[in-house]
């Protein structure tokens, strides 16, 4: 009798065992979210998630706290040069974002090796943001395979560190989507986020010559092209994120076109001064609120959709 009793009593538990992990294997292996727009075509973005906000250039603890309580998820630092990193200002702002539970990000306007490693090692950020121009010439693509080769060793020694990678893409459609893409596959498996940003044209010149910060993409104040940018979303196996000229006058239109998994502002959420020139490392609160507002605003429509 007893053995006919343990022996019950297991065919009853291994049948509720197998429930269970039917059902958690049914729950793991269960598609994400994704817009029925982009479905068909990509990874798509899991419009289940939050919808990050990512403000650049924050560049004290005092305004890193207010972005903060803001609602800014990602706030956003600058290493102008390799000896920044010493600025012990940077260091407190990356400790303020994550006691107040948000993730610092840090741009390092250089790429050499030991100098990546040593801003790393003294900032100690949540997120490490490389904006190079990207091209498609012979040395430009070695170049890019060098920076795929840092990224990689940053994998290594900083496992604890994600990686963002600005993509370039123009301002309107100029024939270059198979370059945009190209670049992507090569950093996707080295990167955790790819984030859009405007390359100006040259006009005559050097292509270098006509950013901004020579050799760099970003804080151009003009939308990238909308269109390329949302195919990058579609082909990408990695959260992509919009900037280019996103303010809060454009934010909710840029989500609703690219479907990003992030909007990121600079110029466009700056202070100005008595021009209206947007003055740089000095964010006007009452602009951040409304951008992050405007991404509520399109969260929450995305994620009501059918």
């Amino acid at each position: 009798w007893l053995y006919w009793e343990a022996k019950s009593m297991i065919r009853i538990m291994n049948r509720s065992f197998g429930y269970k992990l039917r059902k958690y294997l049914e729950y793991v292996k269960r598609p994400a979210k994704v817009n029925p727009n982009l479905a068909s075509e990509g990874c798509g973005r899991d419009v289940s998630k939050r919808m990050l906000v990512q403000i650049y250039e924050v560049q004290g603890p005092k305004e890193a706290e207010e972005m903060v309580r803001l609602g800014v998820d990602h706030v956003g630092s600058v290493l102008l040069t390799a000896a920044h990193r010493d600025n012990p200002q940077l260091r407190q702002t990356v400790e303020t974002v994550r006691r107040l539970g948000a993730k610092s990000s840090v741009i390092p306007l250089f790429h050499r090796e030991a100098d990546v490693f040593r801003a790393i090692d003294a900032i100690g950020p949540d997120i490490v943001h490389f904006c190079d121009m990207l091209e498609e010439t012979e040395s430009g693509k070695a170049f890019q395979l060098r920076l795929c080769d840092l990224q990689h060793k940053i994998r290594e020694r900083f496992p604890e560190v994600k990686i963002m990678r600005s993509i370039p893409i123009p301002p309107r459609d100029d024939g270059s989507r198979d370059s945009v893409l190209a670049a992507a596959r090569r950093f996707e498996p080295v990167s955790d986020f790819f984030l859009t940003d405007t390359l100006m044209p040259a006009s005559g010149g050097q292509s270098a010559e006509a950013q901004p910060v020579s050799g760099f993409v970003g804080i151009t104040g003009t939308t990238c092209d909308w269109t390329l940018a949302r195919l990058l979303v579609k082909r990408s196996a990695i959260p992509v994120i919009l900037a280019g000229g996103i303010s809060p006058e454009n934010a909710e239109a840029g989500i609703g076109a690219v479907l990003p998994a992030g909007v990121d502002s600079c110029t466009g959420t700056n202070a100005v001064d008595e021009k209206g020139r947007p003055i740089r490392f000095r964010k006007d609160p009452a602009r951040v609120r409304m951008l992050v507002e405007a991404a509520r605003r399109a969260e929450k429509r995305l994620t009501a959709a059918p």
